[in-house]
């Protein structure tokens, strides 16, 4: 627990706009791809095809859905970023396989890769001082 409290220290006195935008990006990312799996079906169907076989394969793909809207709000407005930078990364470890398993996209896979990045480095950083995170801090 003084580890994280020493990060926390540490990213708060080294916090810049920039990286709070790029968390909101991230969130806002993580959002808008939510919403273009529900709303594309046959996108779904065959990025899932992959994992038909694996057990509980449904199951991963009834987790993207909420995962992504969810955690892409919480990441926009810095609540509890760290647990949903957490939660993302099944998903995007999936997104990376099914890319080698399944069909080749290249932006896809560049940007589950950049995704994935962003998502370890929030997961360490943290939220930034302009966050529902710190605000909630700085008033106990």
């Amino acid at each position: 627990m003084g580890l994280i409290k020493d990060c926390n220290k540490w990213a708060n006195a080294h916090t810049y706009l920039v990286l709070d935008l790029v968390r909101i990006l991230l969130g806002v990312i993580l959002f808008v791809k939510g919403i273009e799996f529900m709303s594309n079906h046959v996108e779904m169907e065959e990025m899932g095809r992959p994992f038909q076989d694996v057990p509980g394969g449904m199951i991963i793909l009834h987790y993207i859905v909420p995962a992504h809207f969810v955690g892409g709000i919480l990441i926009v407005v810095g609540l509890l970023t760290r647990w949903a930078a957490i939660a993302q990364l099944p998903i995007i470890f999936g997104a990376i396989l099914t890319n080698f398993l399944g069909t080749m996209d290249m932006n896809n896979l560049i940007l589950s890769i950049v995704v994935l990045v962003l998502c370890l480095f929030f997961i360490v950083y943290g939220s930034g001082r302009h966050s529902v995170d710190y605000y909630l801090k700085m008033q106990q």
